[in-house]
């Protein structure tokens, strides 16, 4: 099969166009041929950053978490799937699990589910890791319904499918970002814009709650950004974080009885940890797909599988807008 390869790690890494031995199915799993992959953060920073991430895989790699494609093998005691199903999942491109930038790929059945039958697979590629995250953050946080949500980052790859969830949950969304296109993302999304450019938090938390601040606050930007949660959030709110690697003084949120929820997603993958409630929440927002309440932004330009390194390039260059997609 073909597939694209790292032989080296660093800010100029280049992918290979390699010829590979076919995985074989094994129990417990199915072999996926890939349509499509997308690119996230964290795919990125392997590429550039290697064995300083712990989670980096060994060299020659295949990366590439996130995937869409269709069945062609069931292993042993598979009872879910069948040959020929579409399926969509994040299920490899890290440690010793062969990544989706290969026309097939192994797959623990424990992480993937039925693709939603309204997206294509370029759409579907798009959502596992930052789905996922999005759902699993909110539901942590304890959204429901009548609550107002504050989204940071509304129009990033995991905080506009946030910003689609909480509204489905029947929440009051806000949502900060810049800019006339990404305000009339998240407009379109039926959640209010906040420009964080020109507001203050002081600003949005005025105006759109009286002072008394944000009952969930998810933070899809995180850093420096989690003091302006803490500031924006309710008294005893709920404050959901993706990037939390950050040294950071917690005397607002403990004088505001602030819970703190660190969300990270690839503990599945990289420990085999409870993986099968990544297919439960997969299954679940292939439900809310299909029900017209979650579909994903794809930036505008597209790629193959040849121009894997240029896709790369797009998302690190912060120029694109919504999920950078590969079709393989």
């Amino acid at each position: 099969m073909k597939a694209m390869v790292l032989n080296e790690y660093g800010d100029n890494a280049s992918f290979q166009l390699t010829e590979l031995d076919q995985p074989s199915v094994k129990a417990g799993h199915v072999v996926v041929r890939v349509a499509a992959s997308s690119v996230n953060t964290v795919d990125t920073m392997i590429r550039q950053m290697g064995k300083e991430l712990p989670l980096s895989p060994d060299l020659p790699a295949v990366l590439g978490m996130d995937f869409a494609g269709t069945v062609e093998a069931v292993g042993e005691g598979v009872t879910k799937f069948a040959v020929g199903d579409e399926v969509y999942g994040c299920a490899g491109g890290l440690a010793d699990l062969q990544g989706a930038l290969a026309e097939l790929m192994l797959a623990d059945a424990n992480l993937i589910a039925h693709k939603p039958k309204n997206l294509s697979m370029r759409e579907a590629a798009a959502l596992p890791l930052v789905a996922i995250t999005a759902y699993e953050g909110l539901k942590r946080a304890g959204v429901k319904s009548g609550q107002k949500v504050l989204v940071h980052g509304g129009t990033g790859g995991v905080g506009h499918v946030a910003v689609q969830l909480a509204k489905h949950f029947g929440a009051d969304v806000y949502a900060t970002c810049s800019g006339e296109k990404a305000t009339a993302i998240v407009e379109g999304y039926g959640a209010t814009a906040i420009d964080y450019k020109t507001e203050s938090v002081a600003d949005y938390v005025g105006k759109h709650t009286d002072g008394a601040g944000f009952d969930v606050i998810f933070d899809s930007v995180g850093g420096a950004n989690m003091a302006n949660s803490f500031e924006a959030a309710a008294l005893n709110g709920n404050v959901a974080s993706t990037v939390a690697m950050v040294e950071l003084d917690l005397t607002v949120a403990h004088f505001k009885g602030l819970s703190l929820h660190v969300v990270f997603m690839l503990i599945p993958m990289l420990y085999n940890h409870k993986r099968e409630q990544h297919a439960a929440i997969l299954a679940a927002l292939s439900t809310i797909a299909e029900a017209d309440a979650l579909k994903p932004l794809l930036d505008e330009n597209q790629y193959n599988l040849n121009e894997v390194g240029s896709a790369y390039d797009r998302l690190t260059s912060g120029q694109a807008i919504g999920k950078v997609v590969v079709s393989v």
